[in-house]
C-alpha cells in the first residue's frame, strides 16, 4: 500500500467496497419502490385470464417432445422468471 493516496487504498479495498456499495444501493433506493409492481387482491377477470395463460406458458417442454424432434428443441426460449422478467400487465 505504499505510495497510494487513501482514497485509492479504499476502493481496492473489497470489503470497504461491498460495505459502500451496500449504503450506495439503501440510499439510492427509496423503499416504496419495491410495491410499485405488485398485483393487487381485486384482480379485474380479464388480468387474472392473462396472468393464467402466462403460468402455463411458462412451463419446460414435455420429454416426449424432445424425443420427438431428435432433441432438436431442446428447451424452452420464452421461458420467463417471476423476479428477472415482469409481464408489465
Amino acid at each position: 500500500m505504499m505510495g497510494q493516496s487513501w482514497i485509492e487504498s479504499m476502493v481496492w479495498n473489497p470489503i470497504w467496497t461491498i460495505k459502500f456499495s451496500l449504503i450506495y444501493y439503501q440510499q439510492s433506493a427509496p423503499s416504496h419502490q419495491h410495491q410499485l409492481n405488485l398485483t393487487p387482491s381485486q384482480k379485474t377477470f380479464i388480468i387474472k385470464q392473462k396472468l393464467a395463460k402466462k403460468a402455463r406458458q411458462n412451463r419446460p417442454i414435455p420429454q416426449w417432445f424432445r424425443l420427438k424432434t431428435d432433441n432438436t428443441i431442446q428447451y424452452n426460449a420464452k421461458r420467463r422468471h417471476w423476479r428477472r422478467t415482469k409481464l408489465n400487465l
